[in-house]
């Protein structure tokens, strides 16, 4: 039995892969999601967190025991990943083409590093 394996009979669901990356204004989240229309996936965003969950099916109903060969997971899947900067979700877009799931969040315009200027004062002596 792989990692994988051990995963999902532990979890009861599959992990979706993704890449991220970023520009200055965005960040992209890239996932393979081949056979799934976009009514069986679902994604939320809450605070920093992102989760895409969905549900494969395999479009047969062939019993496993007629498989000579089953490498691909069928059944629901889902991924959560930590978005490490501040993003306005309210305007994120998720588009599904050809099996690839993208997902664009701009970042918080609004959150800047800013600096305080400190002010010294010295004690003073009688």
């Amino acid at each position: 039995m792989t990692e994988d394996d051990q995963n999902i009979a532990e979890s009861g669901e599959g992990q979706l892969a993704i890449d991220v990356y970023q520009d200055d204004h965005s960040i992209y989240l890239v996932a393979p999601i081949a056979g799934v229309k976009s009514s069986d996936i679902s994604i939320s965003i809450t605070d920093e967190v992102i989760t895409i969950r969905g549900e494969r099916t395999p479009g047969h109903d062939i019993p496993t025991s007629k498989h000579f060969v089953q490498e691909c997971y069928w059944g629901p899947f889902s991924r959560s990943y930590v978005v490490p900067v501040a993003t306005d979700s309210d305007n994120a877009k998720a588009v599904l083409e050809d099996g690839l799931l993208r997902i664009t969040i701009p970042k918080d315009e609004k959150v800047k590093t800013k600096f305080i200027s400190i002010e010294e004062r010295r004690n003073k002596k009688p």
